[in-house]
């Protein structure tokens, strides 16, 4: 026996896949515009029937023959992903968690797809696309259709004219006050920002890389017969300012670096929210004001500039890629490597990156900069981060999947990777200092973007920028440098400390690695390198 196939006319199907998708996958939309406009409030019932009646437009104008049932099946596929995310973290689905997505690795991507998720997702798209799929859908004759199509459409885009001239005042003020709320539309934001990514990526194929400062050189310091400098620069991952208690946390969470003779910059903001765009603007000469995708993968960078000044550079990957920054410079990937010490299904602990630091320093012969991306803090697995050694605070949360765990244990695994970051952070500046008869050592860390922990609603980060929260930009920033690095380089710490009180950001790192190295290039702005004015202090 077989099951009769439903019929339904194309226009009705439309309107019903209009009403799924507005009321099925947009409950952090209308809860933040109910918030916005006001529970209840005739402005937010004109903006809901607006939006309701936009959403039907969209969907009776594509209802053609032959693509209505690929086209309904695919916006409620893409609906329910980004709806699960936005609604389970706060993530806006934006140009640059497209470019996030596009780079993660299977492993990251691996610790999304937890139960809930693929329950949600079962429900919630596959069952619906499946009925669309099995479904026969009636369409008119041509002109009839055409005539339908036209008359449904024009009634509808009267309401939705209707709606929002009623109270445009209300509807305009609430956009023009709140910008975030029309970024969290499912799921027109996430179709708009993959349009936006596919023609940013189209529009730079064959695109040469601008090269900067090939003229660079070093300077009288570095020219000086002496021991090779060696900066080592730690690219940190999700680690947030507000859990350092070197910058007045209650938990002790850096009792390692406490003890070590540091400068740390309570006050530091980063370029981005997410590592995609953190990451090579953070290594750009470009401040976060100036930077952008295309002049962060299409000019040189820090470590070019170093390379040109005849600096050996290295980059040692444990994360989820360099996003280009070391495209010409020599690299190593531990994920790639998946030593079983301390990877699993490459993914790696930090300790790696300690294990084989003493190897490297021991070959050293010239003034380098070795740069080390940590896996760091990178959630929601945080209690993948850290070994069992560093489970000081407990219970911690020992899933992804955050609905099962309280905010007390996702914050305790949040804080255990910062107590590893701690660790190996010590670690790296211990043996610069066992190495101080052969290597003239300094360090510099910056987290590349912080997390929200549960704070307005919010988990992880990406965060478009100018609606980010402080716990997403608000970044830890250390500085060490040892008598011999300080010594060579005529840079007095003193004074260096003395600044550690000022507004600090991503935008210093570039100029400040390149002071601290003496590296005489036109790129450098004395102005944003740290230590520049302590280097007059100390040649006075």
């Amino acid at each position: 026996m077989h099951l009769k196939r439903p019929h339904i006319r194309s226009e009705l199907l439309s309107l019903l896949v209009a009403a799924y998708l507005v009321l099925a996958f947009n409950a952090t939309f209308w809860t933040k515009a109910s918030d916005y406009f006001g529970d209840g409030s005739a402005g937010f019932w004109a903006f809901a029937i607006a939006i309701s009646a936009g959403f039907a437009i969209c969907m009776v104008v594509v209802s053609v023959k032959y693509l209505t049932k690929p086209i309904f099946i695919l916006l409620i596929l893409i609906a329910a992903a980004t709806a699960w995310f936005t609604d389970s973290f706060g993530a806006v689905i934006d140009r640059e968690m497209i470019l996030n997505t596009v780079q993660t690795t299977p492993a990251e991507a691996g610790h999304l797809m937890t139960p809930g998720f693929l329950l949600h997702y079962l429900l919630f798209a596959i069952v619906p696309a499946m009925l669309i799929a099995w479904i026969r859908i009636v369409h008119r004759p041509f002109m009839a259709k055409l005539a339908w199509n036209a008359g449904l459409t024009v009634m509808l885009a009267a309401i939705f004219v209707a709606s929002a001239a009623l109270q445009m005042p209300a509807i305009a003020s609430t956009l023009r006050q709140h910008r975030d709320l029309l970024k969290y539309l499912t799921p027109v934001t996430p179709l708009v920002s993959v349009s936006q990514y596919s023609f940013q990526t189209a529009s730079n194929i064959n695109r040469e890389v601008v090269v900067v400062d090939a003229d660079a050189r070093r300077g009288i310091a570095a020219a000086a017969d002496r021991k090779p400098m060696v900066t080592i620069i730690v690219a940190g991952e999700t680690a947030r300012a507000q859990n350092f208690s070197l910058g007045g946390y209650s938990r002790t969470t850096n009792p390692l670096l406490e003890k070590q003779d540091i400068t740390y910059f309570p006050n530091a903001t980063s370029c981005g929210t997410a590592t995609a765009t953190s990451i090579p603007c953070m290594f750009s000469q470009f401040g976060r004001r100036d930077f952008s995708f295309e002049r962060g993968q299409y000019t040189e960078n820090l470590l070019d500039v170093l390379r040109h000044a005849g600096v050996q550079v290295e980059w040692w990957e444990n994360n989820t890629g360099d996003k280009g920054v070391a495209a010409r410079s020599a690299s190593t990937d531990f994920s790639a490597l998946n030593d079983p010490a301390y990877c699993v299904s490459h993914e790696c602990l930090d300790g790696i990156l300690l294990d084989r630091l003493d190897g490297w320093l021991d070959g050293v012969s010239s003034d380098s900069v070795l740069v080390l991306h940590q896996l760091g803090s990178h959630g929601p697995a945080y209690f993948l981060r850290y070994p069992d050694e560093f489970r000081r605070f407990v219970p911690d949360c020992r899933t992804a999947e955050f609905a099962e765990c309280t905010q007390e244990e996702i914050v305790n695994a949040y804080d255990n990777t910062i107590l590893y970051t701690d660790h190996i952070l010590s670690g790296v500046i211990d043996r610069l200092k066992a190495r101080a008869n052969t290597l003239s050592g300094a360090m510099l860390y910056m987290s590349d973007h912080g997390e929200s922990l549960g704070e307005k609603g919010l988990y992880l980060h990406g965060t478009p920028y100018m609606f980010a929260p402080r716990e997403q930009t608000h970044v830890p920033f250390v500085m060490w440098m040892s008598d011999g690095f300080a010594g060579a380089a005529k840079i007095d710490r003193a004074c260096i400390s003395a600044l550690a009180g000022e507004e600090v950001s991503h935008d210093n790192l570039y100029h400040t690695a390149l002071g601290m190295m003496d590296i005489i290039a036109a790129s450098r702005d004395p102005k944003l390198d740290l230590s520049n004015g302590c280097r007059q202090a100390a040649s006075q």
